[in-house]
């Protein structure tokens, strides 16, 4: 028999016994391991084994026999034991039994009710004696060797453990200690094993991507040592063999013809174990192409190599499996590898297991290291190089040791993990791509989460974002939801790189971001055009003298960063003399900056970002300057700031800060221009009075001026404002046109002690793209135009009339108020969550829906915030509040009820019955009491919307009941126009009719189908049908005047 095993386990089961429980934990369990298995999920069994069964038997290292109470009354069980039997006579074949839930003797003696089972099988079989002496045979023969029996283990999970233990003893497959210092290996494993898909016959190219020193080369090396038994072939392929071709081929570059000969004969040679000469770059292919190999290609960094060693798959035998493991996602994905397993960071806990592992040879830190190895766990910044070197470095050493080497750690990065990182840098191919490193590594604080567009924003190059993302496959940073972050070890060894260009004159540097540097640059002069950045934390330091001339010798700088975590200013100037800053910054960030005005001569024609926050000034500069660049401006806490210079000549500016700006009274008029202006923060500016008015900013989504206590006029700049915060403001009157606000999706105006008056406006506006949709009796759906309504916060806000708000608005989002009393308006009423309310139905409640606006009175025992808020549900219709304040609130919001299929069709019910549910998981927080009123006005509606409800007259209403589906490039719409008298004969009729006139035949069979579905509920009087398409339309509407049913359905089902 070939040695070739296709599988390392078979399993023989009875399904109805062990499927569904221990046999589906056992074959997880083989598939965690790596051990293949045979599953017959896919072949039907029948009386006799079916040949492709046979051959997994006789492919298999091991048939495991899973013996239960049923096994004996399947003959396909049966017959399949016998050929287990037979190779395991003829070919050595090993076999485990286990015995499950049954006695071993049971089988081996064929008796109690296993016994009983089988005779039953022979005889429903018609067995002959000879065939019946065989079974029996077989079965006494493998009960007799020593198996498993649950009876002895406390739970299956060990009893599994053992078995799987015993298979890899079997298999000469016990578990290399090579990897046992590697916490966590048998996750990425795990992970791995999905992505193989061993048991797939196809061949496979697997990527394992990842930045340096984060493991993927020994997660390479336990896969190719668990996973080499299954190949006729192996090789591990590694940076050494490929240097080693080259050094061999007197230094050739990996692209040259003979060099990739030359590369191909020593691969076959080594993976095949004898010395093959190639002379043609197929010889792979011919040499392999029917062998079912293992390929490691470990830190690929040219995809010469890749093509000259594994260009296609075609070139490999069935089941064969290539793994390239690399710091570039790039060459993967243009070698066409689309199953990529990245390695990410491990967790904190996972890193510190690792760590101790090599520190103390344990999971975890003795007693007095606990703190020390947490601080070394995150100088390292859980990478697993790092933690490696670091651990073994330290192994063996006292607490008094570790203390005294932890200064030199935090200053310092060691030698080993910088060599390694570094083959990553010196990998980039683009020196764009280099600048942008070093910038993000340079001018960023560590563990700093930094935005995307911020970094794109302050590099003119418009292919920064190629930059970014070549940085991102060579896995020199991560990008999660915009923002850029970079590991820490990477970003100290960026520093390094930087600063060893010129280590004794820092001026010379590309980037200062050493205290002491900057200081000595500053102070005596020193700079150079070279110097392109400083990010200067004036923590570090206990003073600073600034030269009037220190920027004069720096043309180039264009980022400056002056960063501090305190209020104190250290810096001073050499004199007031200083007047100057290069027209080169794209970036001024200067924290607590200490002078009332920028230098005299600063043109900021290229600034992109002036961010000043809690500074001295009192005003930027004098007049008019260009400002084409700037996109964002922050004043924040610049309590002395008296004005805003003009900013007409800033029109690409996109965010304006000037929040706790208290001496700020007005707004320049020059704003009007910023139509790029995507936010205005203004709160806690105590001072303001007054905005510019008449004006409308195009862009303007956030309006925040809360706490601007002295503001009394409702702001007038924008009519496109999305979010509009004015809580704590001296505002008296919401004025009618804000009606017109048609983005408006939230108006804070929480205290507004001074608001008396909301004008009357139409406060509802039509989101016509995004109809809803509600389900009725779970099959009809109910499609309504989408009135949108903002989310309105009135809390304490104690001047307000509420009754009046609440008579005046037709259509209301969310509103939040004060109260402890349910307002007289709403009619109807119960306390607590226990009851429902019972609401008689009008006239107009013919609808086949009806609007109602809810109000619930709950109180909040606590000071806080409720956490996690509450849940409104009212006639399948949900709304989330958070309360504001201790005591009393009111949630108002506007919902619509819609009765039941059969109530539709007959429309004949007279009342309802409402329940309102209450989810809170904040015990501090219950429902008082809720209320609601039936609203009788009904909303105007689009008549170009798919459903809609019109009038026809005082008292009569003409309804259509339109279908439509989507048939190619064509919308079909088919309108129904209901009465009292109709049948469906009728309607059958008019459909017929319609149909004969149509132009497109399918459309209207599939139609008048979906029609007749729901005419069947109830008689109606005619049909019309109606064909809209790009090039043509035809209508014919049927009305009659005594028509008075409004019903507009939607059917979700063909």
């Amino acid at each position: 028999m070939s040695c070739n095993w296709r599988y390392d386990v078979f399993p023989s089961f009875r399904g109805e016994d062990v499927r569904q429980s221990f046999l589906s934990h056992f074959l997880k369990e083989l598939d965690r391991k790596l051990i293949s298995a045979f599953k017959d999920n896919k072949i039907e069994k029948g009386q006799t084994l079916d040949p492709v069964l046979k051959q997994a038997i006789k492919d298999s290292r091991i048939a495991i026999v899973i013996f239960s109470e049923n096994y004996a009354s399947s003959a396909w069980c049966l017959n399949e034991m016998l050929e287990i039997v037979k190779c395991k006579d003829e070919f050595n074949q090993l076999v485990i039994p286990i015995f499950y839930n049954i006695d071993p003797s049971h089988v081996r003696k064929q008796s109690g009710e296993f016994g009983k089972i089988f005779t039953k099988t022979c005889l429903s079989h018609n067995k002959t004696e000879a065939e019946i002496g065989l079974w029996r045979k077989a079965l006494t023969n493998v009960a007799n060797i020593v198996g498993s029996h649950p009876q002895k283990w406390e739970n299956e999970a060990k009893l599994i453990e053992d078995i799987i233990n015993d298979i890899l003893v079997k298999l000469s497959l016990t578990p290399s200690k090579d990897f046992d210092d590697y916490v966590g290996i048998e996750a990425h494993i795990a992970r791995m094993s999905s992505l193989l898909h061993l048991e797939s016959k196809e061949v496979r190219m697997v990527g394992i991507w990842g930045s340096s020193g984060i493991g993927k080369t020994t997660i390479a090396r336990a896969l190719f040592s668990r996973l080499s038994r299954l190949f006729q072939g192996r090789i591990f392929i590694d940076r050494a063999f490929v240097s080693k071709n080259i050094k061999d081929y007197r230094g050739a570059n990996t692209d040259d013809y003979n060099m990739k000969l030359s590369l191909q004969g020593n691969f076959l040679s080594k993976i095949l174990g004898t010395k093959i000469k190639v002379d043609h770059l197929g010889g792979v292919k011919d040499r392999l192409k029917n062998q079912k190999v293992l390929i490691v290609i470990d830190d690929l960094d040219d995809q010469v190599v890749l093509k000259a060693l594994a260009d296609r798959i075609e070139w490999f035998g069935c089941g064969s499996r290539i793994i390239v493991i690399t710091k570039d996602r790039h060459l993967l994905r243009g070698h066409g590898i689309h199953h990529i397993y990245e390695v990410r960071l491990p967790s904190e806990k996972l890193a510190l297991g690792m760590f101790c592992q090599y520190a103390f040879k344990q999971n975890y830190p003795p007693k007095d290291f606990e703190n020390l190895a947490v601080e070394v766990v995150s100088h390292a910044g859980s990478l697993p190089l790092g933690l490696n070197v670091l651990g073994s470095s330290l192994c063996g050493r006292n607490n008094k040791y570790w203390i005294e080497m932890m200064p030199g750690l935090r200053n310092g990065l060691d030698g080993k993990i910088e060599k390694t990182l570094r083959f990553s840098y010196d990998g980039i191919y683009r020196e764009e791509d280099k600048a942008v490193f070093r910038h993000i590594a340079c001018l960023f604080k560590f563990f700093i989460l930094v935005p995307m567009n911020y970094i794109k924003s302050l590099h003119a190059d418009s292919t920064v974002h190629i930059a970014l993302q070549n940085l991102v496959d060579k896995s020199l940073i991560h990008l999660e939801h915009d923002y850029v972050e970079m590991h820490c070890l990477l970003q100290e060894m960026g520093r390094k790189i930087v600063r060893d260009y010129s280590i004794d004159e820092p001026g010379k540097q590309e980037f200062l971001f050493d205290s002491k540097d900057i200081c000595d640059v500053l102070t005596e002069n020193t700079g150079t055009k070279k110097v392109l950045g400083i990010l200067l934390n004036i923590d570090e330091i206990d003073e600073i003298c600034i030269h009037e001339n220190a920027f004069k010798k720096m043309p180039n700088l264009r980022f400056l960063k002056v960063d501090t975590c305190k209020n104190e200013v250290r810096l001073q100037l050499l004199d007031k003399s200083f007047d100057y800053l290069p027209p080169s910054l794209k970036l001024l960030s200067w924290d607590n900056y200490p002078m009332r005005c920028l230098p005299s001569k600063f043109r900021p024609i290229n600034l992109v970002i002036l961010k000043m926050v809690d500074s001295k000034l009192e005003k930027l500069w004098e007049g008019d300057l260009s400002l084409p660049c700037l996109k964002e401006m922050n004043l924040g806490g610049s309590k002395d700031l008296k004005e805003i210079p003009d900013l007409s000549r800033a029109t690409n500016l996109e965010l304006l800060f000037l929040y706790g700006c208290s001496s700020l009274v007005e707004l320049p008029s020059s704003i009007g221009n910023l139509n790029k202006l995507n936010s205005l923060f203004m709160p806690g500016c105590t001072n303001l009075e007054t905005l510019p008015s008449g004006i409308n900013l195009q862009s303007l989504d956030w309006l925040y001026l809360s706490g601007c206590s002295q503001l009394k006029s409702f702001p007038d700049i924008s009519r496109n404002v999305v979010f509009l915060y004015l809580s704590h403001t001296a505002i008296e009157e919401i004025p009618w046109w804000v009606g017109n606000f048609k983005r408006l999706e939230k108006l804070e105006m929480e205290s507004c002690s001074k608001l008396k008056y909301v004008s009357k406006g139409e406060w509802q506006w039509k989101q016509t793209k995004s109809p809803l949709n509600y389900q009725v009796a779970n099959r009809w759906s109910v499609s309504l135009p989408y009135y949108f309504a903002p989310e309105v916060n009135f809390v304490n806000c104690i001047n307000l009339d509420i009754e009046a708000l609440l008579q005046q608005q037709s259509v209301f989002g969310k509103v939040m108020l004060s109260g402890e009393e349910m307002p007289l308006y709403f009619t109807h009423k119960a306390k607590g969550t226990s009851s429902s309310l019972t609401i008689p139905l009008l006239p107009i409640s013919t609808y086949p829906f009806i609007r109602l606006r809810v109000c619930a009175v709950i109180f909040n025992q606590s000071s806080s915030y409720v956490s996690g808020g509450i849940n409104l549900n009212c006639s399948a219709y949900q709304e989330s509040f958070v309360p504001c304040e201790e005591g009393g609130n009111l949630f108002v919001f506007d919902t619509c009820f819609y009765p039941e299929k059969e109530d539709i069709a007959k429309l004949n019910f007279d009342h309802v019955d409402l329940p309102l549910h209450f989810d809170c998981d904040d015990p501090s927080c219950y429902l008082k009491e809720w209320g609601i009123r039936v609203l009788e006005d009904q909303l105007d509606c689009d008549p170009n919307t798919l459903s809609h409800v019109s009038e026809a007259g005082e008292d009569k209403m003409v309804s259509e009941i339109e279908y439509s589906q989507e048939l190619g490039t064509q919308n079909t719409v088919l309108s129904l126009g209901l009465s009292s008298s109709s049948t469906f004969e009728d309607v059958s009729d008019d459909v017929n009719k319609r149909k004969r006139n149509s132009e497109t035949e399918e459309e209207h069979g599939r139609a008048s189908k979906r029609i007749k579905t729901f005419l069947e509920l109830e008689d109606a009087e005619h049909l019309q049908l109606k064909v809209e398409s790009s090039n043509h339309s035809k209508s014919n509407l049927i009305s009659k005047p005594e028509s008075r049913r409004c019903l507009s359905i939607e059917n979700n089902e063909e």
